[in-house]
């Protein structure tokens, strides 16, 4: 409190001069026009001082529309000052004029740059208007006819010109930064004609009765409503109702509106394990937090940067003033530093970390590419294990043959219906104790048109740090799952094991997908299996021992791939609902001539025994390498020893001709399946 009150004093006095200041200029221009026709002024009838109150009045409650540009008040005194200029003049409605903006400022706390720059462009339009009045020598009369209505609208037109013609001039004398948003002209343009055009209506009356001017108040009301409900319309379409920052149409929006030789960054963050709080403390306490982390967020940087809440825990800030990737990971830095102070909540400090992906843009490179960008770079830095991390020219997925395969896979997998080339192949999996085929592994192909046969490494390189990712899982998991379907109807039930990424284990869905579509099949969950690796464990362990819970308790199996590789940790297979772990390749291909790879495929099959789960070798391929497994007690092995991968029709083949033999019984060298 004693760091804000400072502050507090500082910016009351500030606002105390300023008010002086506004009051004083005011009525310096209304005794400069006095005594320039102070004979004018005496001779005035009732109906202008009428005016005149009403005018000041009405800007005690100005209407501004959504922006921070002056040129987006709404000043209801127009249709009054207006009135006043085709009836009786330039002079006098400049008086009332000036005290209405003045009154207006001061309600609406402005500055007094912004304040004059407010009153230039309503002094400019009222000139036009009494020009084009003064032309025709024109004033409107107790019964006007179809000439006062043209001429009126000439006028009007004159002061919208003028008015708009001054903004633009000061927009671009200052710099001001344009925004283009077609919608809020259209509001603006017609509460102003409707205001302009109530003036000879307000003229006639007051030749009428100058009591019956008042009523004019409510139809000011009823255009206020109308000024508010579009501000409040476009309001929605632009801002977090839950944060009140702006959202994700708006940042698209600012990306588009690019200056020439302008570099700009996007840098995207993800609250790590926000998850956690919204099950510890409720969603309740989760809507409060994210709150407090986009206020945070603003007050962290400058603020002539947009920060954005793109949904759920994501947010961006779009820095406006940067010098490259060096300036950008500052930004970043500064940001993960404001988000290091625990987060007070009910009395409990809540800790939070965020994966922070950055892309630049400069040029003519557009908005919908920078997101995608600053995505990918998230996912990135998720799955490293880093909080930062830029995607850059110099980074191997941005190369213009990543970028167009990428492309190309998105394409495919949104082609209705598939005919895009990606086939999945089964591995099968072998009982080592009695030789027995116990499951499958589907691997992912795809026939690219031109580029031929695409591997699993390169297609899952190329597509799972991007959104293409859970496109694809999800084709894969579907496809998957009709096969398991098809072998049950045939009476030759088979489990099969499909690879998810960190991504589909982050995204928390991927549970009621797979649930949906064994109800959809009709298929029992212990046919299913998923692998995961420990990457995928690293990155947001809380998020990811959620989702598999839920696997574990519909019945869907949970293999740990890859182990010993990366992250090791014992602290995986402890805690997490396991029943299977894949001794990586790399270790299974050297331990008949490496007695380091033989003593780490030994410890890791002792250990999964003692916990109960099962221990798979991957890569075996040949008789030797079967053998040893034989005798560490191993469960179960694939590799070329027994068959290749291969597609469906192909396996359903291999099946009926394969015959089960134990390792104590092989004779001579094993003839693979081709």
């Amino acid at each position: 409190m004693d760091a804000v009150r400072p502050r507090t004093v500082a910016s009351g006095l500030r606002w105390r001069r300023t008010l002086l200041v506004t009051v004083g200029l005011t009525a310096g221009v209304d005794l400069v026009l006095w005594a320039a026709a102070p004979g004018l002024f005496r001779a005035l009838p009732t109906a202008y001082w009428i005016m005149a109150v009403l005018a000041v009045v009405a800007d005690a409650h100005p209407h501004p529309l959504p922006g921070r540009r002056v040129s987006r008040v709404i000043l209801p005194s127009v249709c009054f000052t207006f009135a006043i200029a085709l009836a009786w003049g330039f002079v006098p409605a400049l008086a009332v004029q000036a005290v209405a903006v003045a009154v207006a400022g001061v309600r609406m706390r402005h500055p007094v740059p912004r304040s004059i720059h407010l009153g230039l462009q309503h002094a400019a339009g009222l000139a036009a208007a009494s020009i084009v009045a003064g032309l025709a020598s024109w004033r409107i009369g107790a019964r006007p006819g179809l000439g006062d209505a043209a001429l009126t609208c000439a006028a009007a037109a004159a002061w919208i010109a003028a008015r708009y013609c001054v903004a633009a001039l000061v927009r671009r004398w200052t710099s001001e930064r344009r925004t283009r948003h077609r919608r809020r002209g259209r509001a603006d343009l017609l509460a102003t004609a409707a205001l302009l055009l109530l003036a000879p209506l307000l003229l006639v009356a007051a030749q009428v009765s100058p009591a019956l001017l008042p009523l004019s108040l409510l139809a000011l009301h009823a255009v206020h409503r109308m000024v508010r409900w579009a501000g409040e319309s476009e309001r929605a379409t632009r801002v977090d109702s839950l944060t009140g920052l702006p959202n994700r149409r708006a940042l698209q929006s600012t990306m588009s509106d690019r200056g020439p030789d302008r570099q700009r960054a996007l840098i995207l963050l993800d609250l790590d394990r926000f998850r956690m709080v919204n099950d510890a403390l409720g969603h309740g306490a989760g809507d409060r937090l994210l709150a407090r982390v986009a206020d945070r967020l603003t007050a962290a940087v400058p603020r002539h940067d947009l920060v954005v809440r793109l949904g759920g825990d994501e947010f961006a800030v779009l820095a406006t003033r940067v010098e490259g990737t060096a300036s950008a990971r500052r930004i970043a830095e500064h940001l993960t530093e404001a988000l290091s102070r625990p987060f007070p909540m009910d009395g409990t400090p809540v800790e939070l970390t965020a994966s922070i992906g950055i892309a630049l843009q400069s040029g003519r490179r557009d908005g919908a590419t920078l997101l995608r960008e600053a995505e990918t770079a998230m996912y990135e830095a998720k799955q490293r294990g880093d909080q930062v991390a830029v995607h850059g020219p110099d980074a191997a997925h941005d190369s213009p043959d990543r970028l167009a395969l990428l492309a190309d896979l998105r394409a495919a997998l949104r082609q209705d219906p598939p005919k895009d080339g990606i086939v999945l192949y089964y591995q099968p999996q072998i009982a080592i104790a009695t030789g027995e085929v116990i499951g499958v592994e589907a691997l992912l192909r795809w026939r690219h048109p031109k580029r031929g046969l695409v591997g699993p490494e390169e297609l899952l390189r190329v597509a799972e740090p991007t959104p293409v990712m859970r496109l694809l899982t999800a084709r894969v998991l579907e496809e998957v799952v009709a096969q398991l379907a098809d072998w049950r109807a045939r009476k030759t039930p088979l489990r099969a094991a499909v690879n998810v990424s960190a991504r589909d284990l982050h995204a928390g869905d991927i549970a009621d997908r797979i649930g949906r579509l064994l109800r959809e099949y009709e298929v029992p969950s212990d046919l299913l299996q998923l692998e995961i690796t420990e990457s995928a464990l690293m990155t947001d362990p809380h998020r990811v021992l959620d989702t598999i819970t839920r696997l574990d308790r519909m019945g869907v199996a949970i293999s740990l791939d890859d182990f010993g590789t990366g992250f090791s940790s014992l602290q995986h297979l402890r805690r997490l609902p396991l029943s299977e772990v894949k001794i990586d390749r790399s270790f299974v291909l050297g331990m008949a001539g490496d007695r380091g790879d033989a003593a780490i495929v030994e410890s890791v099959i002792g250990l999964a025994g003692s916990l109960g789960l099962r221990a798979v070798a991957e890569g075996v391929e040949d008789e030797v390498t079967w053998r040893l497994l034989a005798a560490t007690g191993c469960h179960a092995a694939q590799g070329w020893f027994h068959a290749r991968p291969m597609p469906a029709d192909e396996l359903a083949e291999w099946l009926a001709r394969y015959r089960p033999i134990r390792p104590g019984v092989l004779r001579g060298p094993w003839i693979p399946a081709k």
